[in-house]
């Protein structure tokens, strides 16, 4: 074969905001979502990850692109235990008032347009 599947999955998440809010947005990404994948990381359920913004982003369509990559399908499977410490340090950094206020400002800017999971593959050397 001419190549291997990748272990782990992408999981890309395709929003419009407001070109005009961009920095807003990215400015509300750091406080919430980066620590939420930095948990993530912690507990070994992803590797990587990455906010990618459009070169034009005046546009209708999506602009901003976040990226999960997950070691493997497993690890979007629930396990009561991991997702519950998982949810308590949220919840430590961030009281879910305060996470429920940022969301509803953010839903005034910000329209998620489609969630995907990719897989990769690899052509070796």
């Amino acid at each position: 074969m001419d190549y291997t599947p990748a272990k782990g999955v992408w999981d890309k998440t395709y929003v419009h905001v407001d070109s005009s809010r961009i920095d807003d947005y990215l400015v509300a990404l750091k406080k919430t979502w980066v620590p939420e994948q930095e948990r993530a990381k912690k507990h070994g359920l992803v590797d990587q990850y990455v906010v990618q913004v459009l070169a034009n982003p005046a546009t209708t369509g999506p602009n901003v692109m976040l990226g999960i990559h997950y070691l493997s399908m497993a690890a979007l499977d629930p396990e009561k235990s991991r997702d519950m410490a998982m949810q308590a340090e949220a919840e430590k950094a961030i009281p879910k008032a305060a996470s429920a206020a940022e969301q509803e400002v953010r839903a005034k800017y910000r329209t998620i347009v489609r969630e995907e999971l990719w897989t990769s593959v690899d052509y070796g050397k």
